[in-house]
């Protein structure tokens, strides 16, 4: 098992929790990660794979030009439990969705305006 600061560090970025989390039950190929957050670049999400790889909270898996992503629960020893039921908590999600906006960068996406 990886030691908490380890963990606690790499479960720090909201970006990573949510890789995290959409690996958590399947494996995923880089791509389908990138279309679940297109807020952001293709390199920012491979960045954050490289970065939870690194810290053995994921593991990858190679076919043909493609690689797939599964999470490492074992190496997240106690946390996993507290991990799995803070992503059934829906104000979790409501907080998940305003750190992923303050995250965010670039231009904000403009609002439509309502029709009177």
């Amino acid at each position: 098992m990886l030691s908490e600061t380890t963990v606690l560090a790499a479960l720090a970025s909201p970006r990573r929790r949510e890789i995290l989390r959409l690996v958590w039950n399947q494996e995923l190929s880089a791509g389908t990660i990138h279309q679940a957050m297109p807020d952001v670049t293709f390199g920012a999400v491979s960045s954050q794979l490289r970065s939870l790889l690194e810290d053995g909270l994921i593991e990858a898996r190679a076919e043909s030009r493609h690689r797939f992503y599964r999470a490492r629960r074992e190496a997240l020893g106690s946390l996993a439990e507290m991990l799995e039921r803070m992503w059934d908590d829906k104000l979790w999600s409501l907080k998940l969705e305003a750190e992923l906006e303050e995250t965010r960068r670039g231009p904000r996406p403009r609002r439509r305006r309502r029709k009177t």
